[in-house]
């Protein structure tokens, strides 16, 4: 029964992956069993084959690291999204609160140890966190970036090194090189972003359009980056249950306080991870920008019950902006011109349930840092509390309420009710 309910999943999900696949010969059903290996094994052999000046073949395992990463990724969603929606894990109304806790864990566990058996990616070892993270910064493509060019083949080269600078923007050396090349090639075409996701799409022409002045089909491409961004922030939040590293504490509930633990830190750090490259700034409160947007399109399409909605979801995420205010003391001034009954100054039923989970993320981390008093070694290891000691000690959390000003002043976003502004995209 199990395999039989996991093989129509895989069938729909591998569907969609076929047609989303960004990344050449990469396809999620018919990866080649004899290409499967230990990501953290390939990526290895890649960077010594870098390190020893083999273009090639650090090219051949580069590439099977990604291929590699992205089955991971994508097993670990098929699983986690088949646990959420499969039954069984009812008890006992009669059983005590423990129990029933440690009930839904081991049904879950027993769930996704089941779902992960099929996929040959999801077998052990796991990658280290090391290797996680130089895949989430997109590290690999600047190594492809390399030896494509050791190997005089700036076609794939190049959008290597586009891929990497949408996530590292400030990398002042890889724009120095990019800058040299558009002035020696005409590169249109091969600026191609192999890791962009659909919203990230949608939102750009929704961005267009709304500059030149045709809000319904903004509109409509808004609110798709916003479906669409919602549920990738989903998929993200999933995937940060099942990285967790097995500790070596032998007690049940360090364990357990261990793994969630990572888990909400990594579940805080999935809206960094998703932030989307608009002309070569990151997007840092991407959801209060789309609602920014959809709130100034449908004003100029006299929508005032739909754009005061957007105007209030806005205001969760950017509480201090004095201009949204003002644009909601303006609809309550003519609440009866435009229509609008008190139900309308409400956010929308996304946004709020967005907000207070990751509200409540936030508040819940903050608790087991101030009154459990848990080292951050305990659950990062002293190499990546290190590195994380000479961030910010605000870093985690930076992207709530907190939009970074610089992009306003790029992109000249409107400003008010009336104000069209400009765009520099």
């Amino acid at each position: 029964m199990v395999r039989a309910e996991l093989f129509f999943i895989l069938l729909g999900f591998s569907l969609v992956l076929a047609a989303a696949a960004q990344y050449e010969n990469y396809n999620f059903r018919s990866f080649p069993r004899e290409d499967v290996m230990p990501l953290s094994a390939a990526y290895s052999l890649a960077l010594d084959q870098y390190a020893a000046g083999n273009w090639t073949e650090s090219v051949r395992y580069l590439e099977l690291s990604l291929r590699l990463h992205r089955l991971l990724r994508d097993s670990v969603r098929l699983c986690m999204r088949h646990c959420d929606g499969s039954t069984g894990y009812e008890s006992e109304s009669s059983w005590s609160l423990r129990v029933r806790v440690y009930w839904h864990v081991m049904m879950r566990a027993s769930c996704l140890k089941k779902c992960g058996s099929h996929f040959p990616a999801l077998h052990p070892p796991g990658p280290g966190r090391e290797t996680m993270e130089d895949f989430r910064t997109r590290a690999p493509y600047r190594y492809l970036y390399t030896a494509y060019s050791k190997m005089n083949d700036l076609q794939r080269a190049v959008p290597c090194a586009y891929t990497y600078l949408q996530k590292n923007p400030d990398d002042q050396d890889m724009n120095r090189l990019m800058e040299q090349h558009k002035s020696q090639y005409d590169l249109d075409g091969y600026l191609t972003d192999h890791e962009q996701r659909p919203y990230e799409g949608s939102f750009l022409k929704g961005v267009k359009l709304a500059g030149s002045g045709d809000y319904s089909s903004s509109i409509e491409h808004m609110e798709d980056a916003l479906r669409l961004y919602l549920h990738e922030y989903e998929l993200c939040q999933a995937e940060c249950e099942w990285t967790s590293q097995p500790s070596a504490v032998s007690d049940v509930y360090p364990v357990l306080a261990d793994a969630c633990v990572e888990a909400l830190r990594c579940k805080l750090k999935c809206e960094e991870n998703l932030m989307p490259n608009v002309g070569g700034y990151l997007v840092e409160n991407f959801m209060a920008t789309i609602y920014h947007y959809l709130q100034y399109a449908y004003y100029k399409l006299n929508d005032g019950r739909s754009a005061v909605p957007c105007a209030s979801s806005y205001c969760l995420f950017e509480p201090e902006d004095q201009v949204m205010k003002q644009n909601l003391l303006y609809y309550q001034a003519y609440s009866q011109q435009w229509g609008l009954e008190p139900v309308h100054f409400t956010p929308r039923t996304e946004a709020l349930t967005h907000y207070n989970q990751t509200v409540t993320q936030k508040q819940m981390l903050e608790f087991v840092e101030n009154y459990l008093e848990l080292d951050v070694e305990d659950f990062l290891g002293p190499e990546e509390a290190a590195l994380g000691a000479s961030d910010s000690p605000d870093v985690e959390f930076e992207g709530m309420g907190d939009y970074e000003e610089s992009i306003y002043a790029s992109w000249r976003q409107p400003k008010g009710k009336g104000d069209a502004g400009e765009s520099d995209i």
